[in-house]
């Protein structure tokens, strides 16, 4: 379904892929299918956590039940500025909002960003005389959140704790400033998740998480893989 995502004072259009899904009672025989396609051709407003809460409950109403899930999936477009040249072009991200009630009501919002970066090995760099190999990385974090959170910030994290962080298009010093950036700036796949994660535990917003990282080798037929999970809310104080 083609879709418009409200970031702050910012319009996002996009095409999202919808999940909508109920619990059903031992004692209903099934669900009325046409209520999901109409309740998604009812909205006419930009999306933002706020409404898609209200979506849920709504589709739990219209449907008779007392749980249920909605997960919406869409590339997120942001327009990056190129670090020397200040050229700009759009990057795009994964994106999901996960909004639930379980059967005992309690409601839960998680939001997952997938994002490209560029890692350098610190080995290749210490045991080399000159270079270092480097790989494409693909950071993807789902947090379930207490407070809404912009997608933008999840994104910043990942791309902070990276080598460097990729652009939809580099003039030549650009390039430079990416190359030597990754270079003053080594990391493992292991280095990613764990820095994210302290991030993550410092924000008050975040009560639980799962952060993963894949490196695409450049000079191995496999990848390199780190995965790190909050499973339990973090307890405020």
């Amino acid at each position: 379904m083609p879709i418009t995502i409200r970031a702050g004072a910012r319009l996002v259009p996009t095409i999202a892929t919808f999940s909508m899904t109920i619990g059903l009672s031992a004692s209903t025989r099934g669900a009325h299918m046409s209520r999901f396609i109409e309740l998604l051709e009812a909205q006419a407003r930009a999306l933002d956590p706020n409404r898609v809460r209200e979506i849920l409950f709504d589709m739990l109403k219209r449907l008779g039940a007392r749980s249920g899930c909605l997960e919406i999936r869409f590339p997120y477009f942001v327009r990056k500025t190129a670090p020397v040249s200040r050229t700009q072009s759009q990057l795009d991200y994964e994106a999901e909002w996960k909004a639930q009630v379980s059967e005992d009501g309690r409601y839960s919002f998680r939001v997952r960003v997938a994002v490209p970066a560029t890692s350098l090995c610190p080995c290749s760099k210490e045991i080399s005389a000159y270079g270092a190999h480097n790989q494409r990385s693909l950071i993807s974090i789902d947090a379930e959140l207490r407070e809404e959170m912009r997608i933008e910030e999840l994104i910043a994290i990942a791309e902070r704790n990276a080598s460097c962080e990729v652009y939809g298009l580099l003039k030549r010093a650009d390039e430079k400033y990416v190359t030597e950036r990754a270079y003053d700036n080594p990391r493992f796949v292991e280095d990613l998740v764990r820095e994210i994660a302290l991030e993550l535990d410092a924000d008050s917003r975040v009560s639980a998480y799962g952060v993963e990282a894949e490196n695409f080798e450049s000079i191995h037929n496999h990848s390199a893989y780190a995965r790190l999970v909050r499973t339990q809310p973090r307890k405020t104080a």
